[in-house]
């Protein structure tokens, strides 16, 4: 079973590259953007506590998302292995997740972290808010907010997983198929 980390801050590409991931290795994309925006749209209980943080461009806390995750693997059990794109954002979902992971006999098998410079992201985050009717794409400051809080909360866990040997920078810049043969690359090694 692969289960892969997809890693980088906001805009970054990751949806677009989880979803070739996905198709090229037979994978179940565990988006947390997505889940939450799912619940947020259907107001569910969940859905409204993670949008009071989602609007704030701060993280949903640890023990929401980390029972929602295990909930969405356990739902796929015929799967290949799992993109987890969005989580862990924190060493403690990292820990968290290698614990569920344990439990059903399977763990991470590698972190791709896609390094894009901040006013790249910024630039493409701006642009995908046109079209993508969220709010917290339209707004240069939450924006940045968005990045400031990857940069302080989540970049620590490319040394948990370098801790592991487990983390692999990829170059996020160029055309989206570029990246994807970087991606798959370092994949199949």
């Amino acid at each position: 079973m692969m289960n892969i980390v997809l890693f980088g801050p906001p805009g970054a590409g990751k949806g677009t590259q989880a979803e070739r991931i996905m198709n090229q290795f037979n994978l179940t994309h565990l988006s947390t953007g997505d889940i939450f925006r799912e619940n947020i749209k259907k107001e569910t209980s969940l859905g409204i506590a993670a949008k009071s943080f989602i609007d704030k461009g701060e993280l949903v806390p640890d023990e929401v998302t980390i029972k929602m995750l295990e909930s969405e693997v356990k739902s796929h059990p015929e799967s290949d292995g799992f993109i987890f794109d969005g989580f862990p954002r924190t060493v403690q979902q990292a820990s968290a997740l290698d614990a569920f992971l344990n439990s059903i006999d399977t763990s991470i098998t590698k972190m791709i972290a896609l390094d894009v410079p901040e006013k790249e992201l910024i630039k493409r985050l701006l642009a995908r808010g046109k079209y993508s009717g969220r709010a917290d794409d339209l707004d240069a400051n939450i924006i940045a907010n968005r990045i400031h809080v990857y940069l302080e909360k989540t970049a620590v866990l490319a040394d948990y997983y370098n801790k592991q040997k487990k983390h692999f920078s990829v170059n996020g810049l160029g055309s989206i198929d570029d990246i994807t043969n970087r991606v798959f690359k370092e994949l199949e090694k």
